[in-house]
């Protein structure tokens, strides 16, 4: 059973840094695509950025040049590291990944963290 685990959400002020960690873990073969998005309260889930191994990474527009995602293959965890948080960057993180294992290949999801940004 594959399992993805999240952590680092929290409380910061605006302008501050988190940084977001997502293990995976379980019967993999291999991980395609791994990634981040969120669900702010009353709007729908949205891509925040996705990384797939020997492709530059993509970003939403409203992040760009201040997350960066990266990820350690030999580790099968993805990363988010987030600067100059927003108040509008508040939401649940979830982390989510194409994962290849010997029953085929299956889009899994972390349990959430929560990022909350005060102004």
């Amino acid at each position: 059973q594959v399992q993805l685990v999240e952590s680092g959400g929290g409380l910061v002020q605006a302008g501050g840094s988190l940084i977001l960690s997502c293990a995976a873990s379980g019967s993999i073969s291999s991980i395609n695509v791994m990634g981040w998005y969120r669900q702010a309260p009353g709007k729908q889930r949205e891509l925040v950025a996705a990384i797939t191994s020997g492709v530059s990474p993509n970003y939403a527009d409203s992040v760009k040049g201040r997350f960066t995602i990266s990820r350690d293959n030999v580790k099968n965890t993805v990363y988010l590291e987030m600067n100059s948080l927003k108040p509008e960057d508040t939401a649940v993180y979830h982390c989510n990944a194409r994962i290849y294992t010997r029953s085929g290949t299956k889009d899994y999801w972390g349990q959430g963290t929560q990022v909350t940004v005060s102004s």
